[in-house]
């Protein structure tokens, strides 16, 4: 009697129908922790359709899993994607990391329901998100690098080889804590940036403690990045260039709102970045910065889980 055949590995059979595009969305699940229908929708494929039958498949080959928050005053929102098990396994496997914990998906997922800033977190992600959607549908121009927050909360990650050795010692609560990096493309041209997502809720004074703990990286380091804050209103975009006028800043900031983005239904890519240091709306791309070996020395991190341990 033939014996039979031993069941196929889940991880095989995952790997073996894994996409280019499938990748992509793993890895930023594994960085970036949450991404809805949506904005994977709008970042990743043709049509909204052709998303939510990926995700199906990929929900079925237990790759990601899903979770929909309640809305405060009854319905509910989109489907929220995270990775599960087999999509940690392959993340590990394709970065050549060791085998993930046998309950990080789980671990994850609950920390992510649970988390009370979680309109913050999806909030950044939506602005690399938009500018992810713009690069699918304009030739010659690339979100380069996305960043998460995480990538910044360990002492010494802006510490570059024959840097100032204090930014290897200065506690995290005196350099800047972004809310993510990236390097933005276009015509061959980039600009690097940090991003600082305000929703509101905090005093202006917190933002402007930020600008000053910017101002110590410009300080302590021999390169500027620009410092993107993305504000609600015109209003409080109006406050912060207020509180921020007559001061002599080495730090490039530019602000926006999402008022004015959604009036004019604009991406992040377009002319909506307003300087402090000088009048009138620029594009992402034209921000000035000084930094000659970004490409070379962007900060390398290891993703943290939620419990702010390294994954």
């Amino acid at each position: 009697m033939r014996r039979p055949l031993p069941a196929p590995d889940p991880l095989l059979r995952l790997q073996a129908s894994i996409t280019a595009r499938d990748d992509r969305l793993l890895g930023w699940l594994y960085d970036h922790g949450v991404l809805t229908t949506d904005q994977i929708g709008a970042a990743l494929f043709p049509s909204l359709d052709f998303a939510q039958r990926r995700l199906r498949r990929l929900t079925v080959l237990r790759a990601v899993d899903r979770f929909r928050p309640n809305r405060a005053y009854g319905g509910s929102y989109p489907y929220h994607y995270v990775l599960d098990q087999l999509g940690y396994e392959h993340v590990h496997a394709q970065r050549g990391l060791g085998r993930p914990r046998r309950d990080q998906a789980r671990r994850r997922k609950q920390s992510l329901t649970a988390r009370p800033d979680l309109p913050h977190l999806l909030g950044g992600n939506q602005f690399f998100i938009d500018l992810a959607a713009h690069a699918r549908t304009h030739p010659n121009t690339a979100l380069d690098r996305w960043q998460p927050a995480s990538a910044f909360h360990e002492p010494g990650v802006f510490y570059r080889r024959g840097g100032n050795p204090q930014m290897m010692v200065h506690g995290p609560s005196g350099l800047p804590r972004p809310d993510g990096a990236g390097v933005w493309t276009e015509q061959g041209r980039s600009v690097p940036f940090f991003l600082e997502y305000d929703t509101g809720r905090e005093r202006l004074d917190v933002l402007t403690e930020k600008i000053g703990k910017y101002e110590r990286l410009v300080c302590l380091s021999n390169w500027v990045w620009p410092v993107l804050f993305h504000l609600p209103s015109a209003r409080r975009e109006a406050n912060l260039h207020h509180r921020v006028a007559g001061i002599n800043l080495k730090t490039v900031i530019a602000t926006t709102t999402a008022e004015l983005r959604a009036a004019l239904d604009a991406s992040p890519a377009y002319q909506v970045w307003q300087r402090a240091d000088s009048s009138g709306r620029h594009r992402l791309i034209d921000l000035p910065y000084t930094d000659t070996d970004h490409d070379d020395e962007f900060p390398i991190h290891a993703v943290s889980d939620q419990e702010g341990r390294t994954a």
